[in-house]
């Protein structure tokens, strides 16, 4: 287990044979969205993400550009660090499978395999789709066009006769079936552990785990003319990152064995089989799970290069905004499961949940106590029913958000966040402050109150998911920097501080303008 108050959470490394897509930024939004919960929460976090650069698709790749695969490589891996400024993403880390440290770590790795008994020399027969750079049985190669063969992802595959070293998988089967069995909360969501499971059990054979007919990767330690497969280079990543192989290191001590690995539905295999065996067979510990998520489509048909309706999210965040399109990701569609990206929801998330319920919510308290109680946080007298059932349901959404998030469920914390909302809208309506300014305008600054201490909890929980409308939100409320930590959670507003004049949160998004 990891060392408590610590959280390991990890992206998968991104392939540099592409330009960064909308894939790309939900996986590492929702481990950022993690990330920045945890560390609110009180936690020592490491939130790791980077760029996969090794293997013969980049090899190709580069050779197709005209330039040399580390020129290539460079320059793609730079277009993912724009990508994590442009979603504002808080990684602690960005590991490149080209750095000498990963080179190291990953010899290392292989060389604790093979003092294990675990990878011995032979020569390999079958099937590989370099575009996927993975092996596949022949049961699972079928007819493509032209006569050629492809792998269930869809990739060409072609035929290899090579030397290679082995890793004994198979040897692996039963452990694997036991450790799943042990730890069922190891790979998730329940749809991806058990195909996986199922695959296990289908039978595991021994992996070929070196190539010997490209150069762009890292040397088998001892025999150079062997270059690692690409997975269990990219796979280590996730130890590099600790300072693996020194196991005595303040970082591997504090964060191994990693929390939580999040990777897309495609490559859980290699996640949930292949690095528990390759973990297991080095005596070191296995995370603790592995969670895939599903697949966008584009308004209905599968995202693809040749169809040309790539969505990039730079081009969403320039549209609608960065809070808006992380807010869309991680509301509209349960995690876990495959979502449709449309331009129409998107603004609908946009114009009702953003600038209609909360940011009009913000708006119209912030300036009715603007102009009826001195620009100051109300003074609050006793308390009613309806009072105190608005005020205990802003106080759940902490615990309701740390079980949600704990189990990678970030639509279900939304949507009971969205409930305070509509809670405190219709309190409003109810209680109508603006009638009761006249009527009795000490009830009216205690329901006022009762909104901002409301506002500045939503101000706090929402920090994860749309970070910078929320500092605009807090300072709207005037709490420090220093006191926006879950661990103010509960602490209440003191009347009587000065607020500042209120600003719009979210613009209404119409097309061609932002109102």
């Amino acid at each position: 287990m990891s060392v408590e108050n610590t959280y390991y959470v990890t992206t998968p490394i991104y392939y540099v044979n592409d330009a960064p897509h909308i894939g790309h930024a939900y996986t590492t939004l929702a481990c950022d969205v993690l990330a920045r919960f945890k560390r609110l929460d009180g936690f020592d976090v490491r939130f790791l993400t980077g760029t996969d650069e090794h293997g013969q698709k980049v090899e190709k790749a580069a050779e197709t550009a005209g330039v040399d695969p580390q020129q290539f490589t460079d320059e793609v891996s730079a277009n993912f660090r724009k990508l994590a400024e442009a979603m504002n993403f808080s990684f602690d880390d960005f590991i490149r499978t080209t750095e000498e440290r990963h080179k190291n770590s990953t010899q290392a790795l292989w060389q604790r395999l093979l003092d294990a008994g675990d990878i011995y020399l032979d020569s390999y027969q079958g099937w590989y789709a370099v575009r996927d750079e993975a092996f596949y049985a022949e049961t699972e190669i079928v007819d493509g066009p032209d006569g050629t063969k492809v792998a269930p992802t869809g990739a060409e595959v072609e035929w290899v006769e090579e030397p290679s070293y082995f890793f004994r998988l198979s040897a692996w089967q039963d452990r694997l079936l036991d450790f799943y069995e042990s730890n069922p909360d190891f790979v998730l969501p329940i749809s991806r552990r058990n195909e996986v499971v199922s695959f296990v059990k289908g039978g595991l054979k021994d992996l070929s785990v070196s190539r010997t007919t490209f150069n762009w990767g890292i040397p088998v330690p001892g025999d150079d003319k062997h270059i690692m497969y690409v997975w269990l280079d990219a796979l280590n990543n996730y130890l590099t990152s600790t300072g693996f192989p020194d196991t005595e290191n303040e970082t591997y001590k504090t964060y191994w064995p990693a929390n939580l690995h999040m990777v897309g539905k495609d490559i859980v295999r290699f996640h949930a089989v292949y690095w528990p065996a390759f973990l297991l067979a080095a005596g070191l510990p296995v995370p603790e799970r592995i969670f895939a998520h599903g697949w966008w489509t584009n308004e209905g048909q599968k995202i693809s290069k040749s169809i040309g309706n790539v969505i990039d999210p730079f081009e969403l965040v320039e549209r609608y905004g960065l809070d808006p399109v992380r807010y869309f990701l991680m509301r509209e569609v349960p995690f876990g499961n495959d979502g449709d990206f449309s331009h129409q929801a998107m603004v609908m998330r946009l114009n009702s949940d953003l600038a209609n319920d909360l940011g009009n919510l913000c708006q119209r308290i912030l300036t009715m106590i603007s102009k009826n109680c001195a620009a100051q946080v109300p003074t609050k007298g006793a308390f009613i029913s309806e009072d105190h059932t608005l005020l205990e349901a802003a106080a759940d959404m902490l615990e309701a958000a740390r079980t949600h998030l704990d189990k990678q469920s970030f639509h279900n914390a939304l949507i009971d966040v969205w409930k305070v909302v509509g809670d405190a809208n219709r309190y409003v309506d109810t209680m109508a402050p603006w009638t009761l300014r006249k009527e009795d305008p000490d009830r009216m600054a205690t329901v006022l109150y009762v909104l901002a201490e409301t506002i500045r909890r939503l101000g706090l929980i929402v920090q994860p998911f749309i970070p910078d409308a929320a500092a605009s939100i807090l300072d709207l409320m005037a709490v420090e920097e220093d006191k926006r930590s879950f661990a103010y959670f509960d602490e209440v507003l003191e009347s009587g501080v000065a607020l500042p004049k209120p600003e719009p949160i979210f613009p209404r998004f119409v097309e061609g303008e932002v109102v």
